[in-house]
């Protein structure tokens, strides 16, 4: 018998992940690897819903806690550790798990990728002609050499990187997009979800974060260098919660505009998971859900 398929447990936040990919586990003897970029950071806890020691239940969880708040998250490096991982997971006869809503970061251990290299010179200097020449020259530039990148890329870094990746390679940032063809068997399995009720399950946890202590949270990261991270200062919650630190927001505030952008983002990522046909799906509230989703991984 060959190796079995990788399982992915994918779907919107909130719609309970952590907790299928355990039950998940403790059916099938896995272990679980989390694929949830803001969860790679030590003491981004409360803000992150990360899975508890108790939740856990006795099932190894990896990739957890393996970055300061000052550090950079790298889909590339991700890709690297998870399949590592998969493969020695695979090796103790267990099975491996990915868990998480960061999609990219998903197809990064299932799928075809190739990540270019990058040149911190190269970078630099196109930091500084960004900020000599603006936002709208640099995408002339992008849409000269790619015009698919160009067409839908608007953030500063993602723009820097699509020149940086054609200077590199010469080739177009876009032709090192996912292929949907995994580099060994795997099964995904999603959670769809009612979104009125995910809506308010949202509203409730951002609340419930809030009572556990999401601003002191924050500003004991803060005195870790959270602003300084590139990736985890950009985290639903902490970006908020730093413009009450700086007294610019109240914590109600603070919390409604989180629970906003915490909604949006699952949109985001229901229209990402929504796009990939290989992903089977089923409801994160049926009463049988651990059993058909073992019956799928089967």
């Amino acid at each position: 018998m060959g190796t079995p398929p990788v399982i992915a447990v994918v779907g919107p936040t909130g719609s309970g992940k952590s907790d299928l990919a355990v039950n998940l586990a403790l059916e099938l003897d896995g272990e679980v690897i989390n694929a949830d970029a803001m969860q790679f950071y030590r003491g981004m806890d409360i803000g992150t819903a990360k899975i508890t020691m108790p939740e856990r239940r006795g099932v190894p969880h990896h990739l957890l806690d393996i970055l300061d708040v000052t550090q950079e998250a790298s889909v590339s490096d991700f890709q690297q550790q998870a399949r590592q991982l998969i493969d020695e997971i695979h090796a103790r006869g267990k099975r491996a798990i990915l868990a998480g809503g960061s999609g990219l970061y998903v197809r990064a251990a299932l799928d075809v990728l190739d990540f270019p290299g990058t040149d911190p010179q190269l970078r630099q200097q196109l930091e500084a002609d960004l900020a000599a020449s603006g936002t709208a020259a640099m995408l002339a530039r992008l849409l000269a050499v790619d015009p698919a990148s160009a067409a839908r890329l608007s953030d500063d870094r993602r723009i820097i990187r699509a020149l940086e990746v054609h200077q590199l390679t010469g080739r177009p940032f876009s032709s090192f997009m996912p292929r949907r063809e995994y580099v060994q068997p795997a099964v995904q399995v999603g959670l769809a979800v009612d979104r009125d009720v995910l809506r308010e399950r949202l509203a409730q946890r951002v609340h419930a974060m809030v009572d556990k202590g999401l601003l002191a949270e924050v500003a004991r990261l803060d005195e870790q260098g959270l602003r300084r991270g590139k990736t985890a200062s950009r985290a639903l919650g902490y970006s908020q919660f730093l413009q009450v630190l700086d007294g610019e927001s109240t914590v109600a505030e603070a919390a409604e505009s989180t629970i906003v952008a915490t909604r949006q983002f699952a949109r985001r990522q229901l229209t990402w998971f929504r796009a990939d046909p290989r992903i089977s799906w089923l409801d994160w509230q049926d009463p049988q859900l651990v059993d058909r989703a073992v019956d799928l991984c089967r």
